[in-house]
């Protein structure tokens, strides 16, 4: 008799499928470790955004990571409060908020991103180091191709 978790082969046949399951694991680890230290991915997101692309206007931001604009102010402000990023006025526009990461941001990120290449290194552990660069070719690659979404 069949476990009542096997998965159907039907679906282990299909990439999307396994993407989308391996996918979920690998957020709910990571989430798992950022929640270990009060944070959520979202604020990981909003500190890369700021550290590669430099200081953005709060709505720019939101439109960047495809996030509720009243959604990216509350992340904002969690991150302002503990000191991980500044806001100030626009000088064009002084309706406009700016952001900024702070040095302890950027410390922190850098943190962050050791944690998730952990999540990664523990994830991708039954792929040799050279399946692990052939992998993440060809995800980028699908990656590359595909329109962004609500739920980037």
């Amino acid at each position: 008799m069949n476990e009542p978790t096997a998965v159907p082969p039907s679906l282990l046949d299909l990439s999307t499928y396994l993407l989308s399951r391996t996918g979920k694991t690998a957020r709910a680890r990571l989430a798992e470790r950022l929640a270990d230290r009060g944070l959520r991915l979202w604020h990981m997101a909003v500190l890369a955004a700021l550290t590669d692309f430099g200081p953005h206007v709060q709505r720019d931001l939101a439109v960047r990571l495809s996030v509720d604009p009243s959604d990216i102010a509350k992340v904002v402000d969690e991150l302002a409060a503990a000191g991980r990023v500044d806001r100030s006025r626009d000088a064009a526009d002084r309706r406009r908020i700016r952001v900024t990461a702070t040095d302890t941001g950027r410390a922190l990120l850098r943190e962050l991103q050791d944690e998730a290449e952990a999540v990664q290194a523990e994830l991708l552990a039954p792929l040799s180091r050279a399946e692990r660069t052939q992998l993440h070719g060809l995800l980028r690659r699908v990656f590359d191709g595909t329109p962004s979404g609500p739920d980037d």
